[in-house]
């Protein structure tokens, strides 16, 4: 006769928690808008974008260049949800799948949003008429300032303490950190 389990033993079994909908390694969960992922990432794309964008000596185009960066963090975002739409997507019909697919990119609008402080310095910038170096050194002051805000503020959205959380916001700085020293090398 097979084993029965008491019912009091079960009882005891501790139940599985279940999963963070905003662990990225679990391929398996309902994906919604990860504005907090997108931040981080949008804020360093626009740093990397700026910089990069940033010309000694030539021509200054402050719209063109957020043109540039709007049109780069569409790309990059609908290239995260369709990798994450073809990754994740199941059986269904067709309609299924275009519906799954269009809510996977529309879940990357954190992404883009992130790249606005960047857009509306830039457009500041062709308004004021100023010069290069300086909006280039304060897009990524600012953006550097963001990266902690963003990292500080997930660590303690996830339950960190506040002396983690910092030094969480600290790493996150650290990136925006590496863009600005690269950017002196660089250039």
């Amino acid at each position: 006769m097979p084993d029965q389990q008491h019912p009091q033993a079960s009882a005891r079994t501790p139940t599985p928690q279940p999963t963070s909908h905003h662990n990225h390694h679990n391929h398996h969960h309902p994906r919604g808008a990860d504005w907090m992922f997108g931040g981080v990432y949008g804020t360093v794309l626009a740093s990397a974008l700026l910089a990069a964008l940033d010309e000694r000596g030539g021509r200054y185009t402050p719209l063109a260049d957020a043109a540039w960066i709007l049109v780069t963090a569409a790309a990059a975002a609908l290239a995260h949800g369709y990798a994450h739409h073809m990754a994740d997507h199941g059986a269904g019909t067709a309609a299924h799948r275009w519906r799954l697919l269009a809510r996977a990119l529309w879940n990357e609008w954190p992404m883009i949003a992130a790249t606005l402080p960047t857009l509306l310095l830039l457009t500041l910038a062709e308004l004021a008429g100023w010069e290069p170096y300086g909006v280039t050194a304060v897009g990524l002051g600012l953006n550097t300032a963001l990266l902690f805000a963003w990292g500080a503020f997930v660590a303690l959205r996830v339950g960190y303490r506040i002396t983690s959380a910092l030094l969480i916001g600290l790493a996150d700085a650290a990136i925006g950190l590496v863009i600005i020293v690269a950017n002196a090398l660089i250039k």
